[in-house]
């Protein structure tokens, strides 16, 4: 037997032989450690093999929680407080840890689960589905939006701000698209490294953008107008600083420098609306404890004082008697007025608590209603907490925030505006609006009453009227009310204008776009009217009801927002809206919609959603963002109304005035621009406690919105996800924070 250079034969060994052995085995266990350890440090190419497969929109897709058929089953008929609980329980452990990678069984399995839910509401079509709702950023430059409209027509007013706002949006399109590359990038090295115990950057950026998110302490704000406070409209800062308020300057809007995060006070004994049609009649004191109308107003029958509500008895300045005989009285003067047929869309100027706006939905007819706010105090908020149609706004220095020849009728019932003054000015905005062939209502004393002052304004409104080719079609008055009513319509071709001797006042130039209207100085000119009969406003829109899902044949030669031929794109978002809101909508989200009267389309593109509505019994402000495809002339040809807006400042409403507010890939776009907070701080302002919130849109921007609503305590409803894109349904709850935010600029 060999034996070992330095073994004894008697196996006994020596102190020094022994020394050296044990060194030799330290070292070369070291060795064999040091060499496992940079082993398991550098990854060999093997290692790629065992790398999760998910894509980064994977991983966030998983951290939201799936509704089942089970969870849609109970939810269509209640969708309990439980089921919520269990819902947000499995979302938030979900966000804490990663699912683990499922076999193909389990993942066929969840498929199919999936598949079922979209069966079930009305999500499952596919490619309509998936068309309609994901734009390429080449469509939508296709598009003139608002915001270039508007831009193009203030660049003689601005000089070069506008091309200073379009490259400073560029630049920040450019660092949106170069983050998404690089964290493109990032996620693929995630993939192909095992990384061990370690951490990324990657997870750590969006495990704290996250945390951001889900840490905010909303604060209470402390403002003069408290919980009535409308952000651009109650800028004391601001209006302090204006130099004149001869044009109502100061009852314009004049947005914060930062729009607020801080979330509005409830009244005091505040309490859930009620429901349409009784509140058209009678609203709760307690939600707008305001009586000045009522001791004002009330020998008008505008509005009084009953115990704990106030109540509306239908009247007016001109309509004593009640807004229903007036309408009467109106259609018997002049019948081609046609309530609810030929006359479906309609403008009232200086409303008041739109009583006539309110009782016109017994004729088919929507009114939108507008009046400042001023000394006549809350009258837009009654309005709205009955359940009309209505916004706070002036006629000012600037032009309405709606496109040109949109409205079939406007309406002025002693409006106090001074139409005949400065060339007609303001008169000519409402010709800006006023469809061709519409019809101008002018109820006023000039009308009626021979007193000097009203004679003279009589003669300066015919001769206005006159030079502006306006038909004076009939004058009529109301033996009931002792009030008197001049009818005038608007010409449809331009033979008036071109025989007229004197040009004043004058035509607008031929550049000057009469649908730009976001922030656009008046001007005292008169735009043509179209007569090529392939665009619009040369024909009237079909009769009411087959108006709404008429495709306008203005769009034969135009491009869709999706991309497709326009009449096609609007026969496929028609119908998309249709299956949602029937499968989805009405049965599939626990919604009490004998709760919900005033709805807002946050990001409204051909009026789709609101169609989908028209059999029920509420209305749908459509909103139409200044950096959208200009879609807002199509949802009036539908008979349908809306408004520019920019959702980076506060909307012209009061607290508390919607029951549903809805928002489609609105978020994801906006949040490019400002801030998602101070626009969720919004959301909060106009919707009622108790009222629904649905958004659907890309994962992320529902993980964020999620976490924010969460925070301020809703309700999570129903969560659903597919190909990357969610849908989140939530109820506002009464909760208000205790700590307070003081807004300096609503200090006065």
């Amino acid at each position: 037997m060999a034996m070992g250079k330095y073994s004894r034969v008697d196996g006994k060994k020596s102190s020094g032989y022994g020394l050296t052995i044990t060194i030799v085995l330290v070292v070369s266990l070291c060795l064999v450690g040091a060499w496992m350890f940079m082993s398991s440090w550098s990854a060999p190419t093997e290692s790629v093999d065992f790398a999760s497969t998910k894509t980064t929109k994977d991983v966030d897709t998983s951290t939201k929680s799936y509704v089942t058929n089970e969870d849609v089953d109970q939810g269509s008929k209640s969708f309990s407080d439980e089921k919520i609980e269990e819902t947000e329980v499995v979302t938030e452990s979900n966000e804490e840890k990663p699912e683990p990678e499922s076999s193909g069984e389990e993942k066929t399995e969840q498929v199919e689960e999936k598949k079922e839910f979209e069966d079930k509401n009305g999500e499952g079509d596919g490619e309509g589905e998936k068309d309609t709702e994901s734009e390429s950023d080449e469509t939508k430059q296709k598009e003139k939006t608002q915001l270039e409209e508007s831009s193009e027509e203030n660049k003689s007013e601005d000089g070069n701000n506008g091309t200073q706002e379009n490259a400073e949006e560029s630049a920040g399109e450019t660092e949106e698209n170069n983050t998404e590359k690089s964290g493109g990038d990032q996620a693929e090295i995630t993939k192909e490294s095992n990384t061990g115990a370690w951490s990324t950057q990657l997870v750590e950026s969006q495990n704290e953008k996250k945390a951001q998110v889900s840490s905010i302490k909303w604060k209470l704000c402390n403002v003069t107008a408290g919980p009535d406070y409308i952000p651009c409209l109650d800028n004391w800062q601001a209006i302090r600083k204006l130099h004149s308020t001869k044009h109502y300057e100061h009852r314009e809007r004049h947005c914060p420098e930062d729009s607020p995060t801080c979330l509005v006070s409830l009244p005091e004994g505040y309490k859930r609306s009620i429901k349409w049609p009784k509140s058209r009649e009678k609203i709760w004191y307690n939600n707008i404890p305001h009586t000045k109308l009522a001791q004002v107003k009330g020998h008008q029958n505008w509005v009084k004082m009953s115990g704990e509500y106030l109540t509306f008895p239908g009247g007016g300045t001109q309509f004593k008697n009640g807004a229903l005989h007036y309408i009467d009285f109106l259609q018997e003067s002049y019948p081609d007025i046609a309530w609810g047929n030929r006359t479906r869309v309609i403008l009232d100027v200086g409303c008041g608590v739109a009583s006539f706006g309110g009782y016109l939905f017994d004729r088919d007819v929507l009114a939108l209603s507008f009046a400042p706010k001023d000394e006549h105090e809350a009258q837009v908020q009654f309005a709205l907490e009955r359940g009309i149609p209505a916004m706070s706004n002036v006629m000012g220095t600037k032009r309405l925030p709606f496109p040109g020849s949109v409205f079939d009728l406007i309406h002025c019932a002693r409006c106090r505006v001074p139409w005949h003054i400065e060339g007609g000015k303001l008169l000519l905005e409402l010709n800006r609006a006023l469809r061709p062939g519409g019809f101008f209502v002018w109820s006023a004393t000039p009308v009626y009453r021979k007193t000097e002052e009203d004679v003279g304004i009589w003669k300066a409104m015919s001769k206005l009227t006159k030079a502006m080719c306006w038909k004076l079609m009939t004058i009529k008055k109301d033996k009931l009310n002792e009030v008197g009513a001049a009818i005038y319509q608007k010409p449809m071709s331009n033979e008036c204008y071109n025989q007229r001797s004197q040009k004043e006042p004058p035509l607008c130039k031929d550049s000057d776009d009469q649908n730009a209207a976001w922030n656009v100085p008046l001007e005292a000119c008169m735009h043509k009217v179209t007569e090529d009969s392939s665009k619009r406003g040369a024909a009237w829109p079909e009769s009411w009801p087959e108006r709404v899902e008429t495709v306008p044949q203005w769009l034969d030669s135009q491009e869709g927002v999706y991309g497709k031929p326009a009449q096609e794109d609007f026969t496929a978002d028609q119908e998309r809206w249709k299956t949602i809101v029937s499968k989805s909508y009405l049965n599939g989200m626990g919604i009490d919609w004998s709760y919900v009267r005033n709805v807002m389309d946050m990001r409204a593109v051909y009026g789709g959603f609101a169609a989908a509505l028209k059999d029920l019994k509420l209305w749908v402000m459509n909103v139409v963002p200044i950096d959208s495809a200009d879609t807002l002339p199509i949802i009036y040809e539908r008979g349908l109304f809306g408004i520019y807006h920019d959702w980076c400042e506060s909307f012209s409403t009061y607290p508390r005035t919607y029951d549903l507010l809805h928002a489609d890939h609105l978020f994801s776009a906006l949040k490019k621009r400002c801030s998602l907070v101070s626009a969720m701080a919004e959301v909060d302002r106009i919707l009622r406690p108790q009222g629904t919130f649905i958004v659907r849109d890309d994962m992320e921007t529902i993980g964020e919105i999620e976490k924010m609503v969460k925070s301020m305590k809703w309700n999570v409803r129903m969560t659903h996800s597919k190909d990357g894109e969610g849908v989140l349904s939530v109820q506002k709850s009464l909760w208000r924070p205790t700590e307070v935010e003081t807004i300096t600029s609503a200090i006065i």
